[in-house]
C-alpha cells in the first residue's frame, strides 16, 4: 500500500539516487542552478525583513521572529519545487560517498561551485534589491531593519556563530528531507516550512542567507542618515566585507557543513544504509 510519504528509509535511498546526480552536473547548469538557489534564498531573506521590520513593535519579538521564519520558509520550497542548487541542502551529498555511490572528489566539486553559485546568486539579488529602493519602505524603517540584522551578524563571536550555523544546517537538510518524503507540491511545501520556519524563529545561521543580509547591510552602510536612524554610528565602522567573511560566513559555513552532513546524512546512512554499503 503506498502512503502519501515514503519511509525514512526510503527518503535515505532516494537521498543516495538525488546526491548521485548532483555530483554528474556539468559546470554550466550547476552554476545557473546555484545562482537561482542564491536568489530564491535572498527572496525569502529580503521578505523576512519586509514583514518583520517594525512588527515586534506592535506583537512583541516572539510573534515577530514566527512571522519571519514564516515568510522565510519560501526560499527553500523555490529551491525545491522550482529546481535549484543549494549549498546547505547539499550537505546531504554525504550519504553518497559514505554508501560509495559518489566519490568524495564528486562531492566536492558539487559544493565548490554550487557555494560560489549561490553567493552569486545572492550578490545579485542584493544589487537589485539596493537599487530597486525598497529598503526606504516605513520612512526608512526596511532599511534600518537590514543594516540591524548586518551589523548584529558580524558582531557574534566565531564559536556562537559556528554553533548557530550547526543548529540551522541540522534543521535545513531535514526540511530537505521531509520534503524528498513528500509525494506531491503540497506535501513538500508542508514539509519544508516547519523546520525552516523553527530555524530562523531560534535565530540560528544560514550561510546562504547571510550571503544576502550582511552584503545589503553594506551596501546600506554609507547612507549616513540610515546609519544614524539605527543608531549604528558608533558600530558601524565593524560592519566590513572582511568580518562578514572571517567573523561570520567562515563559522558558520563550517557549521552548517557539520549540521547537516554529519547530524542528518550521517545519522541516517548509521542507520538505514550502512549495512548495504
Amino acid at each position: 500500500m503506498t502512503t502519501g510519504f515514503m519511509s525514512p528509509k526510503e527518503v535515505a535511498e532516494s537521498i543516495v539516487g538525488i546526491s548521485n546526480k548532483k555530483s554528474k552536473l556539468r559546470i554550466l547548469p550547476m552554476l545557473i542552478l546555484g545562482m537561482m538557489a542564491g536568489v530564491y534564498i535572498g527572496f525569502g531573506a529580503e521578505l523576512y525583513i519586509m514583514v518583520t521590520h517594525d512588527m515586534s513593535n506592535y506583537f512583541g519579538l516572539g510573534f515577530a521572529k514566527f512571522m519571519g521564519g514564516s515568510v522565510f520558509s519560501v526560499g527553500l520550497m523555490l529551491v525545491v519545487i522550482a529546481g535549484a542548487e543549494l549549498f546547505t541542502g547539499n550537505c546531504l551529498m554525504l550519504i553518497g560517498p559514505l554508501t560509495r555511490n559518489i566519490s568524495i572528489k564528486g562531492m566536492l566539486r558539487n559544493w565548490f561551485f554550487v557555494y560560489l553559485a549561490n553567493f552569486a546568486g545572492s550578490l545579485l539579488l542584493v544589487i537589485i534589491m539596493y537599487y530597486s529602493g525598497l529598503w526606504k519602505v516605513g520612512n526608512l524603517g526596511v532599511g534600518v531593519a537590514a543594516l540591524k540584522i548586518a551589523a548584529g551578524k558580524t558582531s557574534i563571536s566565531f564559536t556562537e556563530a559556528f554553533f548557530r550555523g550547526i543548529g540551522c544546517n541540522w534543521l535545513v537538510c531535514l526540511a530537505v528531507w521531509l520534503a524528498v518524503a513528500g509525494r506531491d507540491s503540497i506535501s513538500k511545501i508542508f514539509g519544508i516550512y516547519f523546520p525552516i520556519m523553527a530555524f530562523v524563529a531560534s535565530g540560528f545561521e544560514h550561510s546562504i542567507a547571510n550571503m544576502y543580509f550582511i552584503p545589503m547591510g553594506l551596501f546600506l552602510k554609507g547612507n549616513v542618515n540610515l546609519v544614524n536612524a539605527a543608531g549604528l554610528a558608533e558600530t558601524i565602522n565593524n560592519l566590513t566585507w572582511s568580518n562578514f567573511i572571517i567573523r561570520n560566513l567562515v563559522p558558520v559555513t563550517l557549521g552548517n557543513i557539520i549540521g547537516g552532513s554529519l547530524f542528518v546524512a550521517g545519522a541516517y546512512y548509521l542507520v538505514y544504509l550502512r549495512k548495504k554499503s
